[in-house]
């Protein structure tokens, strides 16, 4: 074993050993006031509630206050406080459950025990459990902040695009999805400001769609089969490696119930969409279910400015993913699924048109891509040994006028984690393995193979009653760009009043490629590297805080990270170069970019109404070229605001309305400005159920805002890499609706 080999090992074990030196040190016992004084009278409060078979259950992780003094029940219910003696107000609450509020009268002689009965509350937000975070704990006791989309929120987008899933997304706060290919409609999902190269894609926590996702990923994902997402935002490289340098979106499928579903979905579009979609699952018996998913999808080719440029991008496409899901009566289970995507797309200048040098200048793009994978959870006596594979294809023939690039990309994965989980803490170690591939036959000197084994290790500890901490780290050992050593802390702080403080702070890394917003565009062919790159090497954190204010549920986070060596692109011809290079040129950044922000979330639920508003504040710099000042990033709205209300009867129907603002945008490279126009984007929707049947209208965009309304689209003469178009900044398709109905067949 050589010097480097030995330093890594050194690395992973003296990490594994200091977890689990922190594993087993002794902390302050749950519930206890450190500093109490000894006057103080022991105060045990024990929480219940009564099942429905009558049978009396303990509550755990219920919240119980006496002024500033609080505590946490443990698995039996039990919570125990020190105060002073005398008559206090008592607060208990606890999600799901009525709040309740009694007097208690502590003796300074004897130890008070009390019973306190809650009532399971008529509006209970059902609990979650998060996967995204190895350690499968409710949302509510996480340390590191997750955001989850219901099964709800996602059927509700679900009728606005039955396509994909970028409306689901990009109505998220902290999210953009940035159209990155204006000619076929490509697009990537900026967290937080950073490229969406940073971004991983995961379904049920497998890299289906690459180790990372091309720019027509999104566009490719039906949400039929979804039953929620769970958002990391943040550098999540000590979770799932370099590719979560910006965070990590988690797709869940929608399992098998009780019941049979049978559903089918038919839209239309007046811009010439059609999306017809079937759902199918089913519990075959007691240890196995199945689902199905069927889509095709067409659209026509739009030219809304009637330009010669085609605006929305027509494709045919048709999509298929069955999964099989099994279980035991230990509680071990098992899915596994596959999946295949087949699609043609067609822009740029429409049949009969040419672009401004007279030329017909068409893009198209032929897709297939296949993928296998499985995720396993075996219960042995001491713990959880769980198991992840996949495999993942795809083809591409991108043609770009009279140029041609056809590839293909490889990705393989394979994971084994131990967890164990105890009533205070749960510790997970694993190893794992990804190859990445890419290979290209007109554009060879891009090609790459990457081979990346790994080893991780995560602890959650529970110290007290009020906080909580997960400790992260991985080691990768990339074959191309060296060893990276990937921490992340995050803690869980409860206040009084059932509020919560969350502080995260990690570090990640991201393995450079050709990919980038800038070279989707143009193709591989106009792209070139002098010398050798580095891997860029993030630092990120966030604050974040939670509760409630009279009824109302509030969360505002503020977020900062610095990406150190990004890789940039910059136009060969404005630099001194070897006389052979051209186009665009790939080159690490001296200086790091920046990105600050904040976040806020306003969600209210006085039933039959559900009513959202959210703000994005995001501020990110880079250096100017050949400058050394700092410039804002283009394409990063400063402000975005949203507000979304839904009236529903459950079973009989909804009705919504939305309407969301975005302000100003630094744009680059723009013959026409350098700052984009603020808009206003309004939708509204409308389901109604008759027997089997459920009928749903949805407009989008009313007030018709398009970019092209603005200036073209279309540059007057070829940019950087030889492109045609700007960069989309606001919608290019302008207002839009759709109609459809969705039956159930298994009633």
């Amino acid at each position: 074993m050589n010097s480097t080999a030995r330093r890594r090992l050194a690395l992973f074990f003296g990490f594994a050993i200091g977890s689990a030196i922190l594993a087993i040190t002794p902390f302050v016992a749950d519930g206890q006031t450190a500093s109490s004084p000894d006057s103080a009278a022991t105060l045990r409060v024990r929480v219940v509630h009564v099942a429905e078979t009558g049978d009396t259950i303990p509550i755990a992780r219920a919240f119980v206050r006496i002024s500033v003094v609080s505590a946490q029940s443990d698995s039996a219910g039990l919570a125990i406080l020190r105060v002073s003696p005398g008559t206090w107000p008592m607060t208990v609450s606890r999600l799901g459950f009525q709040e309740q509020t009694v007097e208690v009268r502590v003796d300074a002689l004897a130890d008070t025990t009390i019973l306190v009965l809650l009532q399971e509350s008529s509006e209970a937000i059902e609990s979650v459990i998060v996967s995204a975070t190895r350690g499968e704990r409710r949302i509510e006791d996480e340390p590191l902040r997750v955001e989850v989309l219901s099964g709800e929120e996602v059927e509700e987008k679900l009728l606005m695009t039955p396509g994909d899933i970028t409306m689901m997304l990009n109505e998220t706060s902290g999210l953009r999805v940035q159209t990155t290919s204006p000619s076929l409609g490509g697009a990537a999902v900026r967290v937080q400001g950073l490229d969406g190269r940073y971004t991983q894609i995961l379904a049920d926590g497998l890299p289906l769609y690459g180790g990372q996702a091309g720019g027509l990923g999104l566009l490719q994902i039906p949400p039929m089969d979804l039953g929620g997402v769970e958002i990391i935002k943040g550098a999540a490289s000590a979770l799932y490696g370099g590719a979560a340098l910006g965070g990590v979106i988690n797709l869940l499928s929608r399992r098998p119930g009780e019941s049979h579903v049978r559903e089918i979905l038919a839209n239309q579009t007046t811009l010439g969409g059609t999306d017809i979609v079937g759902f199918a699952s089913r519990k075959m018996n007691e240890r196995a279910g199945y689902s199905l998913l069927l889509g095709g999808h067409r659209q026509r080719a739009v030219d809304s400015d009637d330009d010669g440029w085609v605006d929305l991008a027509s494709y045919r496409r048709f999509v298929a993913r069955p999964r099989v899901y099994l279980s035991s009566e230990t509680g071990s289970n098992a899915m596994i699924t596959a999946g295949t995507t087949i699609e043609e797309r067609e822009g740029g200048t429409a049949p009969g048109s040419v672009a401004p040098d007279g030329a017909a200048f068409p893009e198209r793009l032929r897709t297939g891509r296949w993928d296998a994978g499985g995720v396993g959870r075996l219960i042995v006596p001491s713990g959880i040994v769980s198991v992840r594979g996949s495999i993942a294809e795809q083809h591409h023939r991108h043609t770009f006028g009279p140029v041609t690039e056809r590839d293909r990309h490889l990705t393989w994965f394979s994971e084994l984690a131990y967890t164990v989980a105890g009533t205070e803490q749960t510790f997970v170690v694993g190893l794992a393995f990804q190859r990445e591939r890419y290979r290209s036959r007109e554009v060879a000197r891009h090609d790459y193979g990457f081979s990346i084994p790994s080893a991780f290790a995560q602890l959650t500890r529970d110290l007290n009653s009020w906080l909580s901490v997960t400790a992260s780290g991985r080691l990768d050992d990339h074959s191309e760009y060296g060893t990276f050593l990937s921490p992340r802390i995050s803690s869980l702080i409860r206040l009084p009043g059932a509020w919560t403080l969350r502080a995260s702070g990690g570090t990640g890394y991201f393995a450079p490629t050709p990919f980038t917003e800038e070279t989707e565009v143009v193709g591989l062919s106009q792209v070139e590297t002098i010398g050798e790159l580095v891997a860029e090497r993030a630092r990120s954190g966030a604050i974040d805080v939670g509760g409630m204010i009279a009824g109302v549920e509030v969360n505002a986070t503020v977020f900062r990270s610095t990406i150190d060596h990004p890789v940039v692109v910059k136009e060969a011809a404005l630099m001194i170069l070897p006389a052979d290079v051209s186009g665009l040129l790939l080159e690490n950044a001296t200086t790091p970019t920046r990105t600050v922000g904040a976040e806020a979330l306003l969600r209210w639920r006085p039933e039959p109404f559900a009513i959202t508003a959210t703000y994005t504040f995001v501020r990110s710099t880079e250096q100017k070229p050949f400058a050394g000042e700092r410039r804002k990033r283009a394409m990063i709205p400063a402000h975005q605001l949203g507000m979304v209300a839904m009236f529903e009867e459950h079973g009989r129907g909804r009705v919504g309305v939305e309407v969301y603002y975005t302000g100003r945008q630094v744009l680059e490279d723009n013959p026409y400005r350098t700052e984009s126009e603020p808009y206003a984007h309004i939708g509204v929707l409308a389901e109604r159920r008759f027997g089997r049947a459920r009928f749903f209208i949805n407009a989008e965009n009313l007030l018709d805002v398009r970019q092209t309304k603005f200036d073209p689209l279309v540059r007057p003469s070829r940019g950087p890499g030889g492109r045609w178009t700007t960069d989309v900044w606001a919608p290019v398709e302008g207002r839009v609706a759709n109609v459809g109905v969705r039956l159930d067949l298994a009633q």
